[in-house]
């Protein structure tokens, strides 16, 4: 997995011309630096996750623009939970809100949603929502935009050796059968590519139980900026950086 640090930059959020095709197919995002955010400006860290989502949305619609076929975010990790019941709330509500405001201009646009992670303990009402918005884009054959929620690597591949067990015990499967290609058609990415490039925004250098399986060969692409700072600009930094890689897939 190869490995870059962004430099940080003041980057204004004016979009950045593109001519050219993107050079990848699928981009996963770490989008870290919302709390960072907002106490850098004396606010409620709150507020720092409602412009999170601002960016987000932004981008969305730049690579969603320019023909980008896969995006997969962090939104929610399991280990989450553990935050104040104050942030953990308002999170859960501020992703009901999103997917109620939103979903009409995604589908408009032609984006397929759906949201991986153990959804079963989110509140019944979310799941709800989260049902439509993947039924209601389903069709769509714009950007694949993948929502991670109550997400965790460890137990997304712990689910799927269990199922595996259960398949070979009931005889559905046969143990000669079992290869990396079958474990990842049990993962909640099963019908998507492996991402290509993986990016981290707010410097830290870790992939934070995300995606393990899938970006066995990313390229990891690190940046000191905040997410709610990042702008297409910096993911068109990102997406330089990606092609002067030479990737190898684990080859010398």
């Amino acid at each position: 997995m190869g490995i870059a640090r962004g430099r940080h930059s003041k980057t204004d959020k004016k979009h950045v011309a593109r001519q050219e095709p993107f050079p990848l197919t699928h981009v996963a995002i770490i989008m870290d630096g919302n709390r960072r955010w907002a106490d850098l400006r004396g606010l409620p860290r709150l507020a720092g996750h409602r412009q999170g989502v601002k960016t987000l949305k932004e981008l969305v619609k730049y690579v969603g623009r320019h023909g980008l076929k896969y995006l997969t975010v962090y939104a929610f990790s399991s280990e989450n939970w553990n935050r104040s019941s104050e942030e953990v709330d308002y999170l859960i509500g501020l992703f009901a809100e999103v997917v109620r405001d939103e979903l009409e201009e995604l589908h408009g646009s032609k984006v397929r949603l759906s949201f991986i992670g153990d959804l079963s303990t989110l509140p019944a009402n979310l799941q709800q929502a989260f049902r439509q918005a993947s039924q209601r884009t389903r069709d769509n054959q714009g950007l694949s935009l993948q929502v991670a929620i109550n997400y965790g690597a460890r137990s997304e591949i712990t689910e799927a050796v269990r199922r595996i067990a259960a398949d070979v015990k009931q005889g559905r499967l046969s143990e000669s059968e079992i290869s990396a290609e079958l474990v990842g058609s049990y993962l909640y990415t099963k019908d998507i590519p492996d991402p290509d490039l993986l990016i981290r925004t707010g410097g830290e250098m870790r992939l934070s139980n995300y995606l393990l399986w899938q970006s066995a060969y990313a390229e990891l692409y690190v940046t000191p900026v905040l997410w709610p700072d990042f702008s297409p600009a910096e993911f068109e930094r990102a997406l330089c950086e990606f092609a002067l890689r030479e990737r190898r897939f684990g080859g010398d």
